[in-house]
């Protein structure tokens, strides 16, 4: 809890990835993400609320039960990650983490990593101590990389056409149209209908005009 409340992002990443506990509360009921937005510490809360262990990734990596073959291929794991740990959410960011990475921007590996993403969605809300922001997050970076997919199956400019999608302004105001569709779109496709995160989005967005 101290590096959070002291406001040391490094010190922070590095106690997590030391193996650090995210859900452990102090003697007044709180975890360390709470308290460092207790004391304004909010750049130290988004990266714990960001945290994804590698080991929780690797676990894809290695055949499962009666599965021959690994769900996620070894040589993605790490570009995963990469995206999952991610703090910057806009979805042009995401695209261009992919189109960076030769190994990700192939149909066949965004869709092994889609797959993933969903099944590590499910568990955030199947597990005892379930957590809903991570679930939605796996679930919004799925959702991107399904449509970098009809992207580079049906567009000549492919991940490029993509991103000048999601960055183009409607003329009479520069708002992007496109964007703000595809975030709805993948709140509206969240399959977990009672999530108490979903609903409180949907209260929020719904009223609004694009």
């Amino acid at each position: 809890i101290f590096p959070a409340n002291s406001g040391n992002k490094e010190i922070t990443w590095m106690m997590l990835e030391a193996g650090a506990e995210t859900d452990v509360v102090n003697s007044v009921g709180r975890t360390a993400a709470q308290m460092a937005a207790f004391v304004g510490q909010h750049d130290c809360v988004t990266v714990i609320n960001n945290f994804f262990p590698r080991e929780r990734l690797d676990y894809y990596t290695k055949p499962q039960g009666l599965d021959k073959e690994p769900k996620l291929p070894v040589k993605l794991a790490g570009p995963l990650h990469k995206i999952i740990t991610t703090t910057n959410m806009h979805p042009a960011k995401i695209v261009l983490l992919v189109k960076e990475n030769p190994l990700l921007a192939e149909v066949e590996a965004l869709q092994k990593c889609y797959r993933v993403l969903d099944l590590i969605c499910e568990k955030c809300m199947k597990q005892k101590d379930m957590n809903e922001v991570l679930a939605m997050k796996m679930h919004y970076i799925s959702c991107i990389f399904q449509k970098c997919i009809t992207f580079l199956k049906e567009r000549e400019d492919k991940l490029d056409g993509f991103i000048k999608s999601l960055l183009k302004g409607r003329d009479k105001d520069g708002f992007p149209v496109y964007q703000e569709k595809l975030i709805r779109e993948s709140i509206r496709k969240f399959p977990y209908c009672e999530a108490t995160l979903l609903q409180q989005l949907v209260r929020s967005i719904a009223p609004v005009e694009i």
